[in-house]
């Protein structure tokens, strides 16, 4: 009896000793938290949130609804990332709010284009016509180089479209009236009540509203558009490798195949 108790104490004994070497060596987790707009940053990073674990990245999402806060979270460290934006948006929220947010990297395009119950295209808007676009001034080169291509409007010379705005046309075919100072998520519903001859709206707000750019729109940006959207990060997370790891797995050619499926041209995979 005593023999057996012995050798069921030193079982036990060994049995514990193997778990704990066991614990030791388990992989550890490390928690990432990502702002993003909910359609589609939020959604393309639910995608990838399974294949996280897998790489020991517990991958939290903090969802906003607006283009403000974002960055301001991100830059007080409320957050460890975020991905909602373009690069001309943040340069312009560093120069105004004095920031050091950087890109770790370009994961997608959202193609901004216009839209209209009035008219079937571009060309069909009347003289005098009026173009409602949003407070975004980052995007007001994106506006004006979708009217350019459409030969409605003409830039001043050497105008750079990155920072340009509405005061940089140099020409007007038919006296277009674009009116700005919305509320980008108001866009979509001043759409469907015909506020405008023609409404310019955000690919993650369209697609919200049931939109498709391909579809729905009159008139699209070019898929050369250097307004690709990013995950923007503080300085000192340069060498986050959990970070990285997200970055990874939202430009593999599995995430990339899963956006172009899903979101049917809505929005693009930077390659």
């Amino acid at each position: 009896m005593k023999k057996s108790r012995v050798l069921t104490a030193l079982t036990i004994a060994a049995t514990a000793v193997v778990l704990a070497a066991c614990g030791s060596t388990a992989k550890k987790t490390t928690t990432v938290t990502i702002g993003a707009s909910p359609t589609p940053h939020a959604e393309i990073l639910k995608h990838i949130q399974p294949e996280l674990k897998k790489e020991g990245v517990n991958l939290k999402i903090k969802q906003f609804q607006d283009y403000v806060l974002p960055n301001k979270a991100l830059a007080s460290k409320d957050i460890d990332a975020n991905y909602f934006q373009h690069t001309p948006f943040l340069k312009e929220w560093n120069a105004k709010n004095k920031g050091n947010l950087i890109s770790a990297g370009s994961i997608h395009l959202e193609p901004i284009a216009v839209y209209s119950k009035k008219y079937k295209s571009l060309k069909d808007l009347p003289k005098n016509a009026t173009v409602l676009v949003s407070n975004n001034v980052a995007d007001y080169g994106r506006v004006l180089e979708i009217f350019k291509d459409a030969g409605l409007i003409t830039l001043k010379k050497g105008t750079d479209t990155t920072n340009a705005n509405f005061k940089d046309i140099a020409t007007n075919k038919k006296n277009i009236k674009f009116k700005t100072g919305y509320e980008p998520k108001l866009m979509p519903q001043l759409y469907n009540n015909k506020q405008g001859d023609a409404e310019v709206i955000n690919s993650n707000y369209a697609v919200q509203a049931k939109l498709s750019p391909a579809k729905d729109a009159i008139a699209v940006e070019k898929s050369s558009s250097p307004y690709s959207n990013i995950v923007a990060i503080r300085p000192d997370e340069k060498n986050n490798k959990a970070l990285k790891k997200v970055i990874k797995a939202l430009k593999s050619k599995s995430t990339q195949s899963w956006i172009k499926k899903h979101f049917k041209g809505s929005v693009e995979p930077v390659e």
